[in-house]
């Protein structure tokens, strides 16, 4: 098939992988356009860029879809389909009526549970049991168009968002392989959602900041959903300055006290209902570490207070 691929982060290289495993001919890859990052701010291509370069395909990175001429482009390519996945830009009808067979996205969730910009990260701290991917057709609305072909998965107890995003990752490719080779059968079909609509919106960074009156369980949802980024965390005085530590991983624990108390020292800290003991964290500008590494050169005494 003549598939077109639109895709942005890392979530998306292995389903593009898959594609030209398979052998369907990528006509084009349309993906963000390069972005200032790092220290020096230096411009940096998305790794869909960078793995589609490596393939010597053509990449486009248009600003928008918004122009005659862009849409006019993306409609010479004569697609059979347009395969989406974590692209960042919204497609007007005219772009999505424009492949034969359509537009098919990968989403990571169990729509319409968690539609939207950090689905991942959303179905962690909620505390979900369990999420998947689906390959949808796509619509104008937000991840509202009809279902396909879904992969559901459990989440563990400690799994953390990075964790989740690499299993699903890997198991999306492989799902949308199967819906594209059904595809080219003319064995897809598709079913409209059901169930209750729940939004995914964007991790705005305050939301990122612990708090310890919530329960230990829902500290813990938070600490793993977010995780590895951009990290939940706290502050505390080090040194006689107020320092912003990041919480990578966290455990349940036995305890209680006044809520963000250090109550041992293993770093267990009180919630509002019980208590979670911090695994792994990470200062900043320095790099992730275990709980007793992190302790032997920062001082948090048993009795102090987080915030």
């Amino acid at each position: 098939m003549r598939v077109v691929f639109m895709g942005t982060p890392d979530f998306a290289v292995p389903t593009l992988m898959e594609i030209i495993g398979q052998g369907h001919e990528v006509v084009a890859v349309y993906t963000q356009p390069p972005r200032p990052a790092g220290r020096g701010q230096a411009e940096r291509r998305s790794p869909v860029h960078e793995a589609a370069a490596g393939f010597g395909l053509t990449v486009l990175t248009p600003q928008s879809f918004r122009d005659e001429e862009t849409q006019a482009g993306f409609a010479a390519h004569e697609a059979d389909v347009a395969v989406v996945v974590a692209y960042g830009q919204l497609l007007p009808q005219a772009v999505l009526d424009t492949p034969a067979e359509g537009c098919l996205n990968l989403h990571a969730s169990l729509l319409p549970r968690w539609r939207g910009a950090a689905p991942i990260q959303r179905a962690i701290m909620a505390g979900d049991a369990s999420t998947g991917v689906m390959v949808m057709r796509m619509e104008a609305g937000l991840d509202t168009g009809p279902v396909a072909m879904t992969e559901r998965v459990e989440i563990g107890p400690d799994e953390t968002a990075g964790q989740l995003h690499d299993r699903l990752m890997r198991l999306g490719a492989d799902l949308m392989g199967r819906a594209l080779a059904a595809l080219s059968r003319g064995a897809l079909s598709f079913q409209e959602q059901h169930g209750e609509t729940i939004y995914a919106k964007k991790i705005e960074k305050a939301e990122a900041r612990i708090d310890w009156n919530r329960p230990a369980q829902e500290v813990h949802n938070h600490i793993r959903g977010l995780s590895p980024f951009p990290g939940a965390w706290f502050e505390t005085v080090l040194g006689g300055k107020t320092e912003r530590i990041k919480v990578l991983r966290s455990a349940l624990a036995q305890g209680s006290g006044e809520p963000g108390t250090v109550l041992d020292d293993a770093l267990t800290i009180a919630c509002g209902d019980g208590a979670v003991c911090l695994v792994e964290l990470q200062r900043a500008g320095k790099g992730a570490m275990a709980a007793d590494a992190f302790l032997r050169g920062t001082a948090i005494q048993k009795d102090s207070q987080l915030n």
